[in-house]
């Protein structure tokens, strides 16, 4: 994720204050904010981008007797631009059984298959290193095209300004009948 110009900026991720473990994030400077909803983002894009994290132990919590609040999160979630479910585990922990609820693992993960649809919300299973490094990438790129999608609004905008300027001194001295 090295600069390619002088110019261009690295997000600052965002970590929400009220998130318990929080990844080590290598690559990208990071800073303690309070988010709207979601664990990451990165600043300038707190209302666009949001990753949500959760451990297996949260997960099985969120889809069992957590389920209106974790509900909740995920509709909070629905007017982001980008928006990630990350879980710090292996989908086969889940499968098998391996935590401490007594949740039926069939249905936590229906429930979580169902939440990815009915939310729109992809979920991602990572361990909590290669989770910090997605977090990074995606908020670096989300930005970069952030930008870039900026630069190109702009250079529209400017065409049309000057196109309608040359057409506005093109029509002087006309005389129309």
């Amino acid at each position: 994720m090295k600069a390619s110009a002088a110019n261009e900026q690295r997000p600052v991720i965002v970590i929400d204050t009220r998130e318990q473990e929080p990844l080590v994030f290598q690559h990208l400077p990071s800073m303690l904010g309070t988010l709207y909803t979601g664990d990451y983002s990165y600043l300038g894009g707190e209302h666009d981008f949001a990753v949500e994290r959760k451990s297996i132990a949260d997960l099985v919590a969120s889809c069992t007797h957590e389920r209106e609040r974790f509900e909740r999160e995920c509709h909070r979630l629905r007017g982001f631009h980008f928006k990630r479910l990350v879980v710090t585990g292996a989908e086969a922990e889940v499968a098998k059984g391996e935590y401490r609820s007594k949740a039926n693992p069939k249905s936590v993960l229906h429930t979580l298959r169902a939440f990815e649809v009915r939310y729109e919300l992809p979920v991602v299973w990572l361990t909590p290193e290669a989770a910090a490094r997605q977090v990074e990438r995606w908020a670096y790129w989300h930005a970069r095209e952030v930008e870039l999608r900026a630069k190109r609004i702009e250079k529209s905008e400017e065409k049309v300004s000057s196109g309608l300027q040359a057409g506005e001194s093109g029509k002087k001295g006309k005389v129309t009948a």
